[in-house]
């Protein structure tokens, strides 16, 4: 029996995995729940998962945690709230398996220390290799932690790559669904409103990478995901235009063949994948209808629709500090889009100008990330001000 931290329990990657583990009980059990405020449901995980302990956002969360659970009568755990928390939760010698999938740089601490530790890490996070790529990776290859990707383009690579040695790779291939403005000439997408770009195609998922995705930003943090992972550089990395999304990643190699992972678009099956390598076992997914009829097509992103991508692009081959600008801008520019203070192409031209107002540096420490992270997203809410400002100033008629 193999016990889990699951850091991010009631968010999408959480109830998935935990649905997992419904499907294993005498394989998984879950040590600790790690949740943020949405405690009416980790109140019910906790009943039915019976966690050693669990950990919300602050105090007032766990307040309400404790009242609901003294008035149902359920089972009640260790509880305990706050970042220490989370990080105590990821480093216990009960968990054999660490699962990230809390939004944010929230996430990163807890997850480091699991990696720095040598546990496995089902890796659901974004941020960690964004911002501290070079940090976790090196304490990966210290403590002989396993990072197994658990977002479906990376676990697709992580399988795709299994069929040859890395000096035969020549190319690694990303899918893009396109989002909701695949097909949307640039001249209307200052008119595009939140509502429209929450509308994905595919994926139902959090506001944020719903955005990230309509901007392919999204894709601009896989690459550089990947390039930590798979120790890839920006050029041997391509992303391609595939709106079905059921190729989730392809791997060329030096003969000219190339290995594709296709599965449905669910997530219990990467989640099991990073939970049970290198076995694979039955996962509890729908399966593909080869006797119907399919069509799936692939073409280049439109770096002038989508131009955070290039500055992913550029961003890591500038290295130090730049992917923290990049990733804490974005968060603020999503944010300032979604409140109406700025046009959807607003948010590249936020991201953009905060990684030019943002000196570079090289962070030797997760404290020193999250410093770079703070000073980045202060300055993009100033370049927010400035442009909302700029907005609203009033027009002069000669």
């Amino acid at each position: 029996m193999t016990s889990l931290t699951l850091l991010g329990s009631t968010g999408s990657i959480g109830t998935s995995t935990l649905d997992v583990v419904r499907h294993w009980p005498d394989r998984f059990d879950v040590y600790a729940l790690v949740a943020g405020r949405n405690v009416a449901l980790l109140a019910r995980q906790i009943a039915e998962f019976r966690p050693k302990v669990a950990v919300v956002a602050d105090h007032a969360a766990l307040d309400e945690l404790r009242i609901i659970l003294s008035e149902s009568g359920a089972y009640i755990p260790e509880l305990a709230a706050g970042p220490l928390a989370r990080i105590d939760a990821a480093k216990a010698p009960e968990a054999g398996i660490v699962m990230s999938s809390i939004v944010g740089v929230e996430g990163l601490e807890a997850t480091y220390e699991a990696v720095r530790l040598g546990k496995r890490v089902g890796l659901a996070n974004k941020e960690v290799l964004v911002t501290s790529g070079k940090l976790v990776i090196e304490a990966m290859r210290v403590s002989g932690a396993e990072l197994i990707p658990v977002d479906s383009e990376h676990n697709g690579a992580h399988q795709s790559l299994r069929a040859g040695r890395r000096q035969e790779v020549t190319r690694l291939i990303l899918t893009a669904s396109g989002g909701p403005f695949r097909e949307t000439p640039v001249s209307e997408l200052a008119h595009v409103t939140p509502a429209q770009a929450l509308k994905h195609p595919t994926w139902k998922m959090g506001q944020r990478i719903t955005i990230d995705s309509a901007t392919l930003m999204n894709k601009g943090f896989e690459v550089i995901e990947a390039c930590w992972l798979f120790d890839l550089e920006p050029e041997e990395i391509e992303v391609v235009v595939h709106p079905q999304s059921k190729v989730h990643a392809m791997v060329e190699y030096n003969d000219g063949s190339v290995i594709a992972q296709v599965c449905t678009t669910d997530m219990r099956m990467p989640i099991q994948y990073a939970l049970t390598y290198p076995e694979r076992a039955a996962a509890p997914v729908p399966r593909l209808d080869w006797s119907q009829p399919a069509r799936w097509t692939f073409d280049p992103p439109d770096f002038e629709k989508f131009p955070l991508l290039k500055l992913a692009y550029q961003a890591f081959e500038t290295g130090g500090s730049a992917t923290i600008t990049l990733n804490a801008s974005d968060e603020i520019a999503v944010e300032a889009f979604l409140a109406g203070e700025i046009s959807f192409p607003g948010i590249a031209e936020v991201v953009s100008e905060t990684l030019d107002r943002v000196p570079g540096r090289d962070p030797g420490s997760v404290r020193e990330v999250l410093e770079i992270d703070r000073e980045s997203r202060e300055a993009a809410r100033r370049v927010v001000a400035g442009a909302r400002n700029l907005q609203n100033e009033p027009t002069v008629k000669a």
